[in-house]
């Protein structure tokens, strides 16, 4: 498999491994992998009455840093300017409150170590 192809593949496994964990957790889907102009959303889903943004990051091994290292500030941007157009195209949130977590990924992408961080950032810090 081309290295991109094979990128993909296991980030849609972490993917569905984060959404089958928050689900667990009590969290419902709302929508999954929104693309706008500024970037995309792995997972939207809902805490209670809270919308939650959900930046899902594999790394095979976290001597480099973790996932949740490498959601820097610029990413974060991207993340709060797509959760913002996510609120346009669905004025039924507009009012939620809103939360930005990360799950982080790693080992095996077939079955991960994961680890949620719940209220990673605030769009406030950005």
């Amino acid at each position: 498999m081309p290295p991109a192809a094979d990128r993909r593949a296991r980030g849609a496994a972490v993917e569905a491994a984060a959404r089958a964990y928050l689900a667990r957790a009590g969290l419902r889907d709302v929508a999954a992998n929104a693309n706008y102009r500024f970037g995309e959303l792995d997972l939207v889903m809902l805490d209670g009455a809270t919308l939650v943004f959900v930046e899902v990051r594999f790394r095979r091994d976290a001597r480099f840093g973790g996932g949740a290292a490498s959601v820097d500030a610029h990413k974060r941007r991207k993340l709060v300017q797509a959760a913002s157009a996510f609120l346009a195209h669905h004025p039924k949130y507009s009012n939620a409150p809103c939360r930005f977590d990360v799950v982080e990924g790693e080992g095996d992408p077939a079955s991960p170590r994961l680890r949620w961080l719940k209220d990673a950032f605030r769009a406030d810090d950005v």
